[in-house]
């Protein structure tokens, strides 16, 4: 078999694509991406993860810093950050394909053990770099174990763990050494990430928060903001927010049920907080968004 990475993905991603364009493979945490159209801006708070691009191209924006790449490019994302991403480059004669695999934060700081690669803090959460070819021909082994669906409970841990440490140990090395270390920053602010993330809509307290990633008040709103890029309530309001937005476009949730589901006791506060992130209100962008739904099918 001499198929290439994008030959495989382009099969799998053209079979088992769903409306979205998401084809989950069968290994955990590996799934390919499709699109034969330029797509509105998706707005999330990404766990971390790797994007390598075969064909087609993407942009995403963090704060105030945009990253471009195409065919031949990785996006790391290290961190649990805010951003904004739009497929820029695709169409039905050349559809967008990407391969995406989540970062195993357990993987990863074995990796670091074992290889002892020394602790790097806080670093970039997002960068583009060339894929090499040790992470390609390891993704390419991954994506061929799917022809031969016995095979992939005995291979696909020994292969995610080489695709881990081809990361670790390539470009994207400084993005996630950090996640790899246990008592590191990022993994204490990790913890509170993931308290956050569990319990979006509730009162979080920045002392409870602070706790779970076992830090002092000052170093914690100075680290959380290094590694997410926005202070932890800003953060919550963001996850609240996105998730609402999901709810509404996704799930077709009343405005006002997706606001109170997601932690909000107003609905005119929700609507105001709303608009300043998404740039319309729920109404227009829940509109907007079917609109160029109908359309694009």
């Amino acid at each position: 078999m001499n198929r290439t990475l994008l030959e495989c993905v382009r099969c799998f991603a053209d079979a088992n694509a769903d409306k979205f364009g998401v084809a989950r493979t069968p290994i955990p945490g590996l799934f390919a991406m499709r699109a034969t159209s330029p797509s509105e801006m998706q707005y999330a708070i990404s766990k971390p993860l790797v994007v390598l691009v075969l064909q087609g191209a993407k942009r995403v924006t963090m704060g105030s810093r945009t990253f471009y790449f195409g065919a031949g490019d990785s996006l790391l994302i290290a961190a649990d950050v805010p951003n904004v991403s739009q497929i820029t480059r695709a169409n039905a004669a050349i559809p967008y394909y990407s391969l995406v695999l989540d970062i195993d934060l357990a993987i990863t700081q074995s990796l670091v053990m074992d290889i002892g690669i020394a602790q790097a803090e806080t670093s970039v959460p997002i960068r583009v770099d060339p894929t090499e070819a040790e992470v390609a021909d390891t993704a390419l082994r991954l994506m061929r174990l799917l022809d031969r669906p016995s095979s992939i409970p005995v291979l696909q841990n020994q292969l995610i763990r080489e695709m881990h440490y081809w990361l670790l140990s390539g470009r994207h090395g400084a993005g996630i050494r950090a996640l790899g270390v246990t008592d590191s920053h990022a993994s204490r602010i990790g913890r509170a990430v993931a308290l956050i993330r569990n319990a979006y809509a509730e009162t979080l307290t920045v002392e409870k928060l602070a706790d779970a990633a076992g830090m002092s008040l000052s170093s914690f709103h100075h680290h959380f903001r290094a590694v997410t890029s926005l202070p932890p309530l800003q953060f919550q309001k963001q996850l609240r927010l996105i998730e609402a937005r999901r709810m509404m476009v996704s799930d077709g949730a009343p405005i006002s049920n997706a606001a109170y589901a997601v932690g909000y006791e107003s609905v005119p506060q929700f609507t105001r907080e709303y608009g300043r992130l998404f740039g319309a209100s729920p109404a227009r962008d829940v509109r907007e968004s079917f609109s160029k739904t109908q359309v694009a099918a």
